[in-house]
């Protein structure tokens, strides 16, 4: 698995700005009319070529390191989310991210909180992340799988796996047959 270290106090002047900038788009993204021609344009300000067509990103959004997430087709992604995407985020086509999800790639040294511990998620094809879920670093969503309103996930889930709770379980496997691939 990729793991990068980062300590924000040797961030050179251009990431310094680079963060400023970005900070700035999204503040203008989620004050501006959702769905209009300038929302749109700030979409594509703010994820370049890395977010694919038919994609929804709903303000208000939060969260630090854009150019480090990857969307496919056909996504969605609902109000409030949060995405540390320090450690890199990438969400396959026909994912769907309910109300104030949290995809968290970068997590702080517990020792020296200056410095981020970074490790990727990647959410597969036709994955759901219920609503107020939390995707911490490291984490892999499986093909059609399913994550629970609420839940709090720290370890991988499987292809077509139903993962609740705090830290998340799995409680069932969907029958990958009653998909259309």
């Amino acid at each position: 698995m990729d793991f990068e270290r980062v300590d924000m106090r040797e961030m050179t002047p251009d990431e310094m700005i680079k963060m400023t900038e970005m900070a700035e788009i999204v503040f203008k993204l989620n004050h501006t009319l959702p769905n209009s021609e300038e929302y749109n344009e700030i979409i594509k300000q703010l994820f370049g070529d890395n977010i694919g067509e038919n994609s929804t990103v709903m303000a208000p959004i939060a969260g630090a390191a854009f150019d480090h997430i990857k969307i496919g087709n056909n996504v969605y992604i609902n109000s409030n989310s949060l995405l540390m995407a320090r450690g890199g985020i990438t969400i396959e086509d026909d994912v769907m991210l309910a109300a104030n999800v949290q995809l968290l790639s970068n997590n702080h040294d517990e020792y020296d909180r200056q410095v981020l511990t970074c490790k990727p998620i990647h959410i597969k094809r036709g994955a759901w992340i219920g609503a107020g879920a939390s995707i911490l670093p490291g984490v892999t969503i499986g093909k059609y799988a399913i994550v629970g309103a609420g839940a709090i996930v720290t370890k991988d889930v499987g292809d077509y796996e139903v993962a609740v709770g705090v830290p998340a379980k799995i409680v069932k496997t969907l029958d990958k047959d009653k998909f259309d691939e």
